[in-house]
């Protein structure tokens, strides 16, 4: 009852009977109902009777699940009750929980909003910077060594980068909504917290753009290396066919089955002939030094 205070209800909107519940026991507004269990939702904040509908996305930290996987939760608020529907758990729901049982955390229901919103918005700072850390060792890798995995992690981060941004964005969008819409038990202290909540996840947005610029970098220097690599591999390739090439001439000239081969009852014809294909391979190595060709 209003009366016992502020209420909390953090659900798992895919089983049935909380599902049944929020659609025809929970007295809620059927838009606000409807979008508390729907499946697909995108970062967003309305306003309605005095009351906040809110969806907004975290990131996974659940085990063996990648960070970019996004669990998305969404929130009814008003002055009395909080209502958060999820499918998958949410670590920044789950310390918030952890707080009220020490008798510690929010009081009311604009606590409650701050306090969410920055564990949610922390966590995402921390991804972050995993990923900046893990852009720097692939940086150094680079430049340092040869990984034939390098262009697998790098793609994996760049494909987790953008994964993550397509979130960030809309979230930073429903933050700066939030701080102008009116909701008389939101106070100007919570508004504030809000504020600086919004500009820390701007600067997660920036340092996302900026790791995707460096991500873009670091593609194009290790193309470079590869190219490098590849061509002076084939260089190696051109200069011993280089070499080679009269010495084939020569074999194959002399290998030809007809009459008048020179030499071809001299004893020491074949050792003059080696000598000789040792000669031209020296003045073709001195050749080539010559023309800086290597």
């Amino acid at each position: 009852m209003p009366s016992d205070g502020v209420l909390w209800l953090h659900l798992d909107y895919s089983h049935p009977e909380v599902k049944k519940w929020i659609l025809e026991d929970s007295a809620l507004d059927p838009l606000v109902a409807e979008a508390l269990v729907t499946e697909e939702t995108r970062p967003r904040i309305t306003a309605m009777n005095d009351g906040l509908l809110i969806a907004l996305r975290g990131v996974n930290l659940n085990p063996g699940a990648e960070p970019n996987d996004m669990v998305a939760v969404r929130l009814w608020i008003d002055h009395q009750r909080m209502i958060s529907t999820r499918r998958r758990d949410l670590f920044s729901a789950r310390d918030v929980m952890s707080q009220l049982q020490k008798g510690q955390g929010p009081r009311n229901s604009e606590e409650f909003l701050v306090d969410l919103i920055e564990r949610i918005v922390e966590r995402m700072g921390d991804t972050v910077e995993e990923i900046e850390d893990s852009v720097d060792a692939l940086e150094e890798q680079i430049l340092s060594a040869e990984d034939g995995s390098l262009r697998a992690n790098l793609s994996a981060l760049r494909r987790q980068t953008i994964e993550l941004r397509r979130y960030f964005s809309p979230q930073r969008d429903a933050l700066a909504r939030l701080l102008v819409e009116k909701a008389s038990w939101l106070g100007e202290q919570s508004r504030l917290q809000l504020r600086e909540i919004s500009d820390r996840l701007i600067r997660h947005v920036e340092d996302l753009n900026a790791i995707r610029e460096r991500q873009a970098l670091a593609q194009e220097e290790l193309l470079s290396r590869v190219s490098e690599q590849l061509n002076s591999r084939m260089y190696v390739l051109s200069m011993i066919a280089a070499i080679f090439l009269p010495l084939g001439f020569l074999t194959g000239l002399l290998g030809i089955n007809v009459g008048g081969i020179p030499g071809a009852n001299h004893p020491w014809a074949f050792s003059i002939f080696v000598f000789i294909l040792l000669g031209i391979i020296f003045f073709v190595l001195m050749l080539f030094r010559w023309k800086k060709w290597f």
